[in-house]
């Protein structure tokens, strides 16, 4: 199990990447759009560089939702792969088995 203080520092992250997602998305429209002037350019990258650093959603790490492990993620089932395993194996995830061959 990872420390709940790291669990919920993510958290924390995850939140705030909501709250400013729809104002970073403006202003990365605006940078990305080649008929902007330089003024209004400039003005969009300083807006933008203030925003929290934890706003942004490359900030956020993946973590097991039942255990909260960083590491060996799956993405397909919000599972680190120890915990993947064993709910597996407990017949606990429709639709996977043990392959034999």
């Amino acid at each position: 199990m990872a420390k709940k203080s790291a669990i919920q520092r993510n958290l924390k992250r995850v939140r705030m990447i909501e709250k400013y997602a729809k104002k970073r998305a403006e202003l990365k429209a605006i940078l990305a759009d080649p008929e902007t002037p330089d003024e209004e350019f400039y003005k969009a990258q300083a807006k933008l560089s203030k925003l929290p650093k934890n706003s942004s959603p490359i900030r956020a790490r993946n973590r097991c939702s039942v255990t909260g492990r960083p590491r060996a993620f799956i993405r397909k089932f919000g599972l680190s792969r120890i915990t993947f395993r064993e709910l597996a194996t407990q017949g606990k995830i429709p639709g996977v088995t043990k392959s034999s061959w």
